[in-house]
Order: C-alpha cells, then sequence, then structure tokens
C-alpha cells in the first residue's frame, strides 16, 4: 500500500484482508495486527501476537488488555481532524450558514442581521477534556473562543484548575457545549434536561464523543421549544442503519427539526486518515 512506504520497517510483510474470515486465517501468522475491531477470544489464535492497534479512538472496539506481551493501542491522533469539524460547525452557525432563517425567505437579509454574530469573544464548554477535547478546546482558542472543559479528575479554565462548583457558572454564559466523551466512563445520559437547563437559550451543542451522552428526546424536546438554539450531531445515540431506523428508541425527530444538524459519524473524517494512524504507531516505536 502507498500510504505504509516509509512507514512499516523494511522487509515486513504487509497483509490486507477484507473479511473477517480471512483476517481470521492469517491471525495465527501475525505479529503485528491494525484492525477495526478485535474479539477477546481471538487471542487464542494469535500466539505471535506483539501488537494490537486501531485507528479508531473508541474503548469499545477492543479490549482494554491482552495476553502477556501484547500492546494494544487506540489511534490518539484524531484531536486535529474533529477540532476542524467542531470549529467548521461553529463558525458556520456563526455567520448564519446553517441558519433555519436562510429557508424561510427569499432573501432573509433583515432576518439574519439579527442574528449573524462573531465566533471571536464567545464561550465554550467542552465536556471531555481529554486528548480529544484539549485539540478541540486549542482550535477554538485559536479563534477568540474562551475555552473551558471538564474532565474525571476536574473543571479546568484558563490553564487552571477551578473548584467542580464553577462548571455551572461556566455553562449558563457558553455559547457552545462540546461534547467529546467516551462511552465507557459512566457517561450515559450525561446531557440531561436537568443540564440542558443550566445552558442559555442561545447555547448550541455539538456532540462528536459518543451519542450514548445525550438524553436524545430531552434534546429534542428543547430544540423544539427553542430551550437551546441548535445542535449539530455526529453522532446518535443508535447510529441509523436501516434496521435502527425502525427501532423504538430512536429518536426520528432529531433529524427533522430545522436546528438540528445531524453528520454520519463523520467527524475524523480525512484522506489521511490510515496515514495518520501509521505515522502515530511508528512515530509511537510501536512498527
Amino acid at each position: 500500500m502507498r500510504i505504509l512506504k516509509g512507514l512499516v520497517p523494511r522487509g515486513s510483510r504487509v497483509v490486507r484482508v477484507r473479511s473477517e474470515r480471512a483476517f481470521l486465517r492469517e491471525l495465527p501468522r501475525a505479529t503485528h495486527a491494525i484492525v477495526w475491531h478485535f474479539r477477546r477470544e481471538w487471542f487464542d489464535v494469535a500466539k505471535r501476537l506483539e501488537l494490537l492497534a486501531t485507528p479508531a479512538a473508541g474503548r469499545e472496539l477492543l479490549p482494554e488488555t491482552g495476553p502477556d506481551g501484547v500492546k494494544i493501542h487506540f489511534g490518539g491522533f484524531h484531536g486535529p481532524i474533529m477540532a476542524e469539524s467542531v470549529a467548521a460547525f461553529a463558525l458556520g452557525w456563526a455567520r448564519g450558514f446553517f441558519r433555519p432563517e436562510l429557508r424561510s425567505s427569499a432573501w432573509p437579509r433583515s432576518e439574519l442581521s439579527e442574528v449573524v454574530g462573531e465566533l471571536a469573544g464567545t464561550r465554550a464548554v467542552i465536556l471531555g477534556y481529554g486528548r480529544v477535547g484539549r485539540a478541540i478546546g486549542e482550535k477554538l482558542s485559536s479563534l477568540g473562543v474562551e475555552v473551558s472543559g471538564l474532565t474525571r479528575h476536574g473543571f479546568f479554565a484558563g490553564g487552571r484548575r477551578l473548584p467542580s462548583r464553577r462548571f455551572a457558572d461556566f455553562l449558563a454564559k457558553a455559547d457552545w457545549l462540546v461534547m467529546a466523551l467516551p462511552s465507557t466512563t459512566g457517561t450515559d445520559n450525561f446531557l440531561s434536561a436537568k443540564l440542558i437547563a443550566k445552558l442559555p437559550r442561545r447555547a448550541v451543542v455539538i456532540n462528536v464523543g459518543r451519542g450514548n451522552s445525550v438524553d436524545e428526546r430531552a434534546l429534542a424536546a428543547a430544540l423544539k421549544s427553542g430551550r437551546i438554539a441548535a445542535a449539530y450531531l455526529d453522532v446518535r445515540k443508535s447510529e441509523p442503519t436501516a434496521t435502527i431506523l425502525e427501532s423504538p428508541g430512536y429518536v426520528r425527530e432529531l433529524a427533522d427539526l430545522p436546528n438540528c444538524f445531524v453528520m454520519p459519524h463523520a467527524s475524523a473524517f480525512s484522506p489521511r486518515y490510515l496515514e495518520r494512524c501509521f505515522r502515530e504507531l511508528k512515530d509511537e516505536g510501536l512498527i
């Protein structure tokens, strides 16, 4: 593969497989496996395995531990790409590109003039202020946004840790609530009706983490009533395959609201995605 030139040691034999059956056929001979997902029972046949890696950041895709001698690696290169997605939407919303007013008037200059603003000088609270969240924060800060962030270890703003009670104060002034939460740390429905009620009406929710962290019915109600201004959802609690679209748990209403913008889990898309993955593995001495 052309993208691997210079990124894997000379003499390495690289096998690209296109099915689970083909992967399992090659696995007993593999020393390094770069996969999207991996089942724990597959370790039983991977006797030579030294590295198990996925380009993805989601901890639900691989076992977090393996047999002695096997290193487990999750992709950590997504932050700068996802930061561009968040910044793009924030800029677009601030400058009026996605406003419902555009759909309701043939020449909506007067309507837009009342709502279009500047991104610089706005405030963002980032939930999940880890590697991805901090990359998002750096990008927004470079555009003049005041950034604060919440982690499992505390609440941070202006480069210092603040008392956790200050979190509510920052929420009350937030223009952007950016969610970059994982799915594996008790984050189910973190964005609840109670938390939404702490936001100002101008606030926009941006979720590029995992869909489980949003109470989608509460969010739909808030968007429909005007309790908050808009939402950009790159992920959903149930990502809409043909089967899930008919599931009673799927909140279809979100996709139909004019102030809710849904993308198909695409915030980290890049033509250099795999190149970045293998570059990271090389830079960390894993290949």
